[in-house]
């Protein structure tokens, strides 16, 4: 078998077999197959595309090309394990709440989480706002952890299927990055690498995401939920609008106190419905309910009974995190210049721009334009109206969390063209756009 055999055929539209894919990612991973025949390979998948069973077998094999964990070691007979992803949006602390709250109903939840890059905040860097947390997790604490408490989060490594690093890198100079077998591939060999037995994907649509339409989601969805079914897995994706940001705070620290504040019970509607669908898929999956039972009142008893929040706090202290910062969100890392910025005229907020509202953080210092950039945790933008609020003329729209004075100018101009205020009434956006099983 030769890596130039492989490129024409799917030069030419055929579909590879297993074993040609299983071949050229295990060439590619040990530098068998060099850089220009992985890109020639790409380009190729890129305008022919793949079935479904070339995107399983491609994914399959970037699983299998480093370490793969298994979450049930240690668990009982029988017991199943869940895991989550979001493609990244502006706002999106969703794993901080659900991840809890799935725990605390007693289905294990073992996740591997990344840094945020752009204005897609991530996971870690949230919770690295709290002092002590390590996200440093090796094998056997991953399992230990899942056994004692049910829930585990750590960062991704490169032992974790290190061909998807290798072709990340190479699509993203190489204009192949819209591809989207390559693209759910990428995040399916991750999350098949865990070791979980069902997958809740939240996949964003709108201006704040990678998908711009829901055509486009949709495609992406059922594409990986294929992927994983094939896979074995049990399979689900929530298609959530990302037109405007997630719930009311955007940045690192603040977005952690919102977390905390929807834990108690008290965190904003649309944040709060979106776990809710997620949490409701998750429990699917994981057998915990079925078409008789309503999962919706026993998600939200998690949360309004305090169950949810006392399962974050075992999580925090498990991974060392500082108790006290939680217990007390006011000493989590605060800005020095928090500035309004009022309405200018009255009428209904008709349009909240995520991608701007996005940018406008990384500009104060919350987000990463590079991978090494050191952030801010502390700055950022919370919101006091969101699409379909009546505002008045003078009403602060939101407030914008700083640090320096030249970047709050900054961010504060870009808010203010983020922001459209009609004199007609307009109704709020639906959050939930589809859910592909």
């Amino acid at each position: 078998m030769r890596a130039v055999d492989i490129i024409c055929r799917k030069r030419d539209g055929n579909e590879l077999t297993a074993d040609e894919i299983e071949f050229f990612i295990r060439g590619y991973t040990d530098g068998s197959i060099p850089d220009y025949q992985a890109a020639a390979w790409m380009m190729a998948i890129y305008f022919q595309g793949m079935t479904d069973a070339e995107a399983t077998a491609l994914t399959l094999a970037m699983a299998a090309s480093g370490q793969q964990l298994d979450p049930h070691k240690d668990l009982p007979a029988g017991t199943l394990v869940v895991d989550k992803h979001s493609t990244g949006g502006v706002g999106d602390k969703t794993s901080l709440v659900l991840t809890p709250l799935i725990a605390s109903l007693g289905l294990p939840v073992g996740k591997l989480s990344g840094r945020g890059l752009g204005f897609s905040g991530g996971t870690i860097d949230k919770l690295e706002c709290i002092s002590g947390f390590s996200v440093d997790v090796s094998t056997e604490q991953f399992v230990r952890q899942l056994r004692e408490i049910g829930l585990v989060l750590g960062g991704q490594t490169a032992d974790l299927a290190p061909a998807d690093g290798k072709l990340y890198a190479l699509r993203d100079v190489t204009a192949t990055v819209p591809s989207r077998p390559l693209i759910a591939s990428s995040i399916m060999s991750k999350k098949l690498a865990t070791g979980a037995d069902g997958i809740v994907l939240d996949v964003k649509v709108g201006r704040g995401a990678f998908m711009g339409t829901l055509d486009e989601a949709q495609q992406l969805a059922r594409l990986m939920v294929e992927i994983g079914k094939g896979a074995g897995r049990g399979m689900a994706a929530v298609l959530s609008d990302m037109n405007q940001p997630l719930g009311r705070a955007v940045g690192n620290a603040l977005e952690l106190k919102e977390a905390i504040a929807t834990l108690r019970g008290h965190g904003p509607a649309d944040f709060t419905q979106l776990v809710v669908v997620l949490a409701a898929e998750m429990l699917r999956l994981g057998g915990v309910v079925d078409e008789t039972s309503d999962p919706f009142s026993m998600i939200m008893w998690q949360l309004e009974s305090g169950d949810a929040w006392l399962k974050f706090r075992q999580f925090i202290q498990a991974q060392g995190g500082d108790l006290r910062l939680i217990d007390n969100p006011d000493n989590l890392p605060a800005a020095s210049l928090v500035s309004p910025l009022d309405a200018g005229q009255s009428g209904w907020l008709a349009e909240l721009h995520a991608d701007t509202i996005g940018a406008a953080a990384v500009v104060l210092g919350g987000g990463r334009q590079k991978k090494d950039d050191t952030i801010d945790p502390a700055v950022g933008i919370v919101l006091a109206a969101k699409v379909g609020d009546q505002v008045e003329a003078g009403q602060p729209l939101c407030w914008i969390h700083a640090n320096d004075e030249d970047r709050l100018a900054e961010a504060t101009a870009m808010v203010r063209d983020a922001i459209r205020i009609s004199a007609e009434p307009v109704d709020a956006p639906p959050l939930i756009l589809d859910i592909v099983h």
